[in-house]
């Protein structure tokens, strides 16, 4: 079985697992189906048994359901798990509806969140983006505040520029960034991702297949209820370019005798010891083509093959991590 490396979470930070269980699938967040809550907790309880002891959760994951869920699976083995939590995002009947970062409304989303999850503390709290709507500093000294009220352990952030990762971190240190990365999503290369580097901090990198484009198993045209259609990368000639360099995955990943979607978990994993796939599962069944993703190991020329294929602007047309 394969034993899951553990990496230091940030200067100060714990021992992690290096792949990360990403919860939000087991909810329904945007008004979609709810999976079978028996298998995502089993799923958990699975993750927890492997090795995996991230866990990544936001409160609005279903209105809280995805809280409500992890405390179902970690009932009896709290301490198997570091907890992260996304703040601040508001929807309203399955639709977004903006952001609310004031410090008074963190106040009240930590309650309820340590309640949802039946715990003390939770592990990582972190506002799931900044929209400029409220001041850094208001948002960040109220964690810092809730963790010197032992109801944080360690501040994270999601989904920010480099200036406001360098302005958060110099008001209380930043253990973790949560970011979109992948081999079509790598625009955080040229200043978010050395500026986390430099300041210490661990990167976990969601959305490594880019929102199933790098599956290998994305078909032109989609069908016309897909929700991919919202983004012009997944439309008309772009997809079908896109799709194009999709082809060069599926034909090193069959040489590598591995799937795509393990291809391009284990290319995040390449890119550094600070580094973190964080990988959305709903299924056991997913665990262990997952978990055996972080044992594949590139050649020097193989690198250069996705480097070169996948350079940064290669993948045509936007999706939401391009705001």
């Amino acid at each position: 079985m394969t034993t899951i490396e553990k990496i230091k979470l940030g200067k100060d930070g714990p021992l992690v697992s290096k792949l990360g269980l990403g919860c939000m699938r087991m909810s329904s967040t945007w008004g979609g189906p709810v999976n079978d809550e028996n298998e995502s907790i089993a799923t958990i309880q699975a993750a927890l048994d492997s090795g995996i002891n991230f866990l990544n959760t936001g409160d609005f994951y279903g209105n809280g359901h995805n809280e409500l869920l992890i405390s179902k699976a970690l009932k009896g083995r709290r301490e198997d798990a570091f907890i992260s939590v996304k703040f601040g995002a508001i929807f309203h009947n399955g639709q977004w509806i903006g952001l609310d970062l004031r410090p008074i409304a963190i106040k009240n989303f930590i309650n309820y969140s340590l309640v949802r999850l039946g715990i003390d503390t939770i592990d990582l709290y972190q506002p799931c983006r900044m929209d400029n709507s409220v001041p850094v500093e208001d948002i960040i000294g109220t964690v810092a505040d809730l963790i010197k009220e032992g109801k944080v352990r360690y501040l994270g952030v999601s989904e920010i520029t480099a200036e406001q990762l360098r302005k958060a971190n110099s008001i209380h240190p930043v253990t973790a960034l949560e970011i979109g990365y992948s081999l079509a999503d790598r625009q955080i290369e040229a200043d978010l991702l050395p500026a986390a580097k430099e300041l210490g901090i661990n990167v976990v990198a969601f959305a490594n297949t880019a929102e199933g484009l790098l599956t290998g198993e994305m078909k032109a045209p989609l069908a016309e209820n897909d929700y991919h259609n919202h983004f012009s990368r997944f439309q008309g000639d772009n997809l079908l370019k896109n799709l194009e360099k999709v082809e060069v995955l599926k034909t090193l990943a069959k040489v590598k005798g591995c799937t795509p979607t393990q291809l391009a978990i284990a290319w995040v994993n390449a890119q550094g010891d600070h580094i973190m796939p964080l990988v959305s599962m709903s299924r056991r069944s997913r665990l262990p083509e997952n978990i055996k993703a972080m044992e594949i190991v590139f050649t020097a020329d193989e690198l250069n093959i996705l480097n070169t294929n996948f350079a940064s602007g290669s993948i045509l047309g936007s999706t939401y991590l391009q705001r």
